[in-house]
C-alpha cells in the first residue's frame, strides 16, 4: 500500500507544530541561540507543509513558491543553529538569499499549473543547507557535546536525501520513476518526520548538557573575576601535583596580593576595587600557559600553579603580570594597585603537599610586603624583584 502524500504532510505538520511549541518554551526559558534557531527551523517546516496542502487549488500559484522558500529557510536556520553551537555567526545574506532565490525560481516556472515549479533550485538548496549544518556540527569539539554525532548524522542524512532527489530531478525530470516512487513527496515527509524526531531528541539532550555545563561552571568559577574559585583551584591543583610527582617534575606556586587594596576601596569605592580585581585576573590569564591553573584565593589574593615550571619561570610570569597590570587603563582618577608575589617550588622528590607550598609562598609574600611591595620573593632563596611598574 502506497503512502498518501496529503496524509503524510498532515502528520509532519502536526509533529512540527508540537515540537515548535515545545522548543519555543525551551527558548523562552533559556534564551539559548541554538534553541531559538531550531524553533525557527521547525516553524519554517510547519509553514512549508501548510503551504503544500494548497497544491491543486487556485492558491497554488503563491503557495508553491512560499512552501519551497519556507523549507529552504528552515534548512538554513538549522545551519545557523549549528554555527551558534560553535559560537560562530551565520552570514545573514545567506539566510535570506537562499529562500529568496528559491521563491524566485518557482515564480518563473508557472507555479499556478506546475506543481514542481522551481524544483531543482529547491532541492539543491535544501541539500546545501543541511549539508552545511552537518559540516558545522561535525566540526564541533567532541568534548563539547556527546550528541553532536547524532545531530550531524541526522543533518547529513537529510541533506544526502535531498541531494539524491536533486540528481533524480536533473536526470529524469519530475515525472521520473525515482521521484514518483522511492523519492516521492510522501517518502520525503516520512524521512523528514523520522529525522526531525531524532534531531529533536538530540537537541533536548544537548540542552541538558549545556545546562549541566553551565551549572558546573558556576560552581567552580569566581563570579567576579571568572577565575577558578578557591575550592575548585585546590581540588584541581592537588590532583595535578599528584600527577606531577608521578612523572618526577618540578612545580611552582605563586601567591599574589594586590598592594594597598583597602586604600583603593576606601578612596574610590568597591566598584573601583572590583575593576582592579578583574584587571588583575585578566593580566593573569594573559600571562600564563593553557596548562597552568589560576584561581582567586580570597579577597585580593590570587593563586597560580605552574606545573613543570621552576622558580625562574614563576618570576617571569610574575613580571609579565605586573607589566600587563601597569598597562591596564582604569577609570579617570583611579590608579590600579601594584602586586606582591610569594613563590614556592616543589620538586617531585619533595613530600611537600599543596597546603605546604601555599604556606611557603605565603611566608615569601609576607617578606615581599615587608621589603617595600611590588616585587616577588622566592621561598628559601634571596629576594627576587620584578620590574617596578612604571
Amino acid at each position: 500500500m502506497g503512502l498518501d502524500p496529503a496524509s503524510m504532510e498532515v502528520m509532519l505538520g502536526v509533529a512540527a507544530l508540537i515540537l515548535c511549541l515545545l522548543f519555543f518554551d525551551s527558548y523562552r526559558r533559556s534564551r539559548a541561540p541554538y534553541s531559538g534557531w531550531w524553533c525557527l527551523a521547525i516553524a519554517f517546516l510547519l509553514a512549508g507543509n501548510l503551504a503544500y496542502l494548497l497544491d491543486g487549488t487556485p492558491s497554488q500559484v503563491w503557495a508553491g513558491p512560499l512552501g519551497n522558500a519556507s523549507l529552504v529557510a528552515g534548512a538554513f536556520s538549522v545551519w545557523a543553529g549549528s554555527r551558534s553551537l560553535r559560537l560562530l555567526p551565520a552570514p545573514s545574506w545567506q539566510l535570506w538569499a537562499a529562500p529568496a532565490a528559491t521563491a524566485l525560481a518557482a515564480a518563473l516556472e508557472n507555479p499556478g499549473t506546475n506543481i514542481w515549479a522551481g524544483g531543482l533550485m529547491y532541492l539543491a538548496l535544501m541539500s546545501t543547507g543541511m549539508g552545511l549544518a552537518a559540516i558545522d556540527l561535525w566540526r564541533m569539539k567532541s568534548s563539547s557535546s556527546r550528541t553532536r554525532s547524532s545531530l550531524a548524522l541526522a543533518a547529513a542524512g537529510l541533506g544526502g536525501y535531498f541531494f539524491c532527489r536533486a540528481v533524480a530531478y536533473l536526470f529524469e525530470g519530475p515525472g521520473g520513476t525515482a521521484l514518483r516512487t522511492y523519492l516521492s513527496p510522501a517518502t520525503t515527509s516520512l524521512v523528514t518526520l523520522v529525522l526531525l524526531v531524532i534531531a529533536s531528541f538530540s537537541m533536548v539532550s544537548l540542552s541538558n548538557e549545556q545546562l549541566i555545563r553551565a551549572l558546573n561552571e558556576r560552581a567552580t568559577r569566581d563570579s567576579l573575576t571568572g577565575l577558578l574559585n578557591r575550592q575548585a583551584f585546590m581540588d584541581l591543583a592537588d590532583r595535578e601535583l599528584t600527577r606531577i610527582r608521578a612523572t618526577e617534575t618540578v612545580s611552582t606556586v605563586i601567591l599574589a596580593d594586590l598592594d594597598h587594596f583597602k586604600a583603593l576601596n576606601d578612596s574610590h569605592g568597591h566598584a573601583a576595587g572590583d575593576a582592579a580585581l578583574q584587571a588583575f585576573a585578566g593580566a593573569c590569564r594573559a600571562s600564563v600557559r593553557r596548562t597552568d591553573f589560576v584561581g582567586r584565593y580570597g579577597g585580593e589574593e590570587f593563586l597560580i600553579l605552574l606545573p613543570g615550571a621552576g622558580p625562574e619561570s614563576a618570576k617571569a610570569v610574575a613580571s609579565e603580570i605586573s607589566r600587563r597590570m601597569a598597562l591596564a587603563e582604569p577609570s579617570e582618577g583611579v590608579h590600579y594597585p601594584t602586586a606582591s608575589y610569594g613563590i614556592a617550588a616543589s620538586l617531585a622528590a619533595d613530600s611537600t603537599d599543596l597546603a605546604g607550598m601555599i604556606a611557603a609562598a605565603d611566608n615569601a609574600l609576607y617578606e615581599a610586603k615587608s621589603r617595600g611591595r611590588n616585587q616577588a620573593v622566592c621561598a628559601d632563596t634571596p629576594m627576587l624583584e620584578t620590574p617596578t611598574a612604571s
